[in-house]
């Protein structure tokens, strides 16, 4: 009798989240990442510089514009993009590497480039993640305590925009009112994805 499991993982997972910053979905990719062995967190390159206590190869990858732009012509992305005057960009080699696993990418990037990596894999898992109001929002990125008034404004402008687009082209929505359960409905997605038949490799259906 063979001991070969009759399902397996044919292909690996690209699981994209977004939101508008302070909404939560950074917390909710770590506990994830932490929570399925031999998933990989995308960390993402960027060239503005970091931000309270931000660490490099933890948070982002911080480079200057030059090393960016050698990245770019080495085909280095799999998608890269200009906001809000600086370059942020996921490296391709994660995909690579999840594809090769049959494991899990977690890409915590923007509507932009969840778009573009669904447009070039589109087998991508896209989930947004909505904060419970907009005013709770603002709250949380002033408890921040790291950006001007000036530049909360614009992240209020930003969110109000990435929210209409993210809620109208992404293929999951979760309210971030209560971490907790936020965090089952993102899990359950995991799940519900990594069971669906076109991911899988069906041993006992195979002939011969």
């Amino acid at each position: 009798m063979s001991s070969e499991r009759p399902v397996q993982p044919a292909r690996g997972l690209l699981l994209v989240l977004s939101a508008p910053s302070g909404a939560g979905k950074t917390t909710l990719a770590h506990r994830l990442i932490r929570d399925t062995p031999g998933s990989t967190f995308s960390v993402s390159f960027t060239t503005r510089k970091p931000r309270g206590q931000e660490k490099d190869g933890i948070d982002y990858r911080f480079v200057d514009v030059k090393t960016f732009q050698e990245k770019i012509e080495r085909d280095e992305f799999v998608e890269w993009a200009e906001v809000h005057g600086h370059f942020y960009g996921s490296c391709r080699a994660v995909v690579q590497d999840a594809t090769a696993r049959r494991s899990m990418a977690l890409f915590d990037i923007d509507v932009q480039g969840g778009l573009a990596i669904k447009a070039r894999y589109p087998e991508a898992v896209l989930v947004f993640i909505l904060p419970p109001s907009l005013e709770e929002l603002e709250r949380r990125l002033r408890d921040r305590g790291t950006d001007a008034d000036e530049t909360i404004r614009k992240r209020m402008l930003a969110a109000r925009s990435e929210m209409e687009r993210g809620a109208a082209s992404y293929d999951f929505v979760i309210v971030n009112d209560d971490f907790e359960r936020a965090y089952s409905e993102l899990r359950s997605v995991l799940i519900a994805e990594r069971c669906r038949r076109e991911r899988l490799e069906l041993g006992f259906m195979r002939r011969g």
